[in-house]
């Protein structure tokens, strides 16, 4: 029979494996939008030369309807990303943006996609893979089945030229948004019993 330590200590490795991802989300003061463009070409160099990065995805706003960039940072341990995120560089950085900022540099940190079924800051077992497989397929699907049903005819009545490339980016956007702030914290609250059995 395993020991609880033992499943500890194989639990903490495949979240080691499993990388790490950071969420950072920046509302940007209107006039500053352009400056701000220009930061992230100046920091997105310096975070890719860390040791361990993977990913860097950034999700811009909306024109003329919001002001708020969520960019996901990965790394392939949970120690490299923590490196990253309060490096001396980057510091340097947040303080050269800061006065664009309506809100403080905001960021959390979590292992892998495992963020979406631990809840913060909690010392519980993480789910089985193949239960986390299910829940995201299941979640992602009806996203990704009727997001454009709405968005397209959106950017239609805005005025919006039709493009794939444009259409897709923005769908996307949402899709991630809606994962991560809206979708998955709530579902799997509704069926934490589950997930843990």
């Amino acid at each position: 029979m395993q020991s609880n330590q033992d499943t500890s200590t194989k639990n903490k490795l495949q979240t080691q494996n499993a990388g790490a991802t950071a969420v950072v989300t920046h509302h940007i003061d209107k006039p500053h939008l352009e400056e701000y463009e220009l930061w992230l070409n100046e920091i997105g160099p310096q975070c890719k030369r860390s040791a361990g990065f993977l990913d860097l995805q950034i999700i811009r706003p909306i024109r003329d309807i919001t002001t708020t960039y969520t960019i996901i940072i990965r790394f392939d341990t949970h120690e490299h990303l923590k490196s990253w995120m309060h490096s001396d560089t980057r510091k340097i950085l947040i303080d050269k943006v800061r006065h664009m900022l309506i809100k403080d540099d905001d960021f959390y940190i979590n292992s892998g996609l495992d963020f979406w079924f631990t809840p913060q800051g909690a010392k519980a077992a993480i789910p089985v893979r193949w239960k986390q497989f299910l829940v995201t397929w299941s979640a992602i699907y009806p996203l990704v089945l009727f997001t454009p049903m709405a968005v397209v005819p959106l950017l239609d009545s805005m005025g919006m030229p039709q493009n794939k490339y444009l259409d897709t980016f923005i769908i996307t956007g949402l899709i991630v948004s809606l994962m991560i702030y809206v979708i998955m914290p709530r579902y799997t609250k509704l069926i934490h019993r589950w997930l843990f059995s």
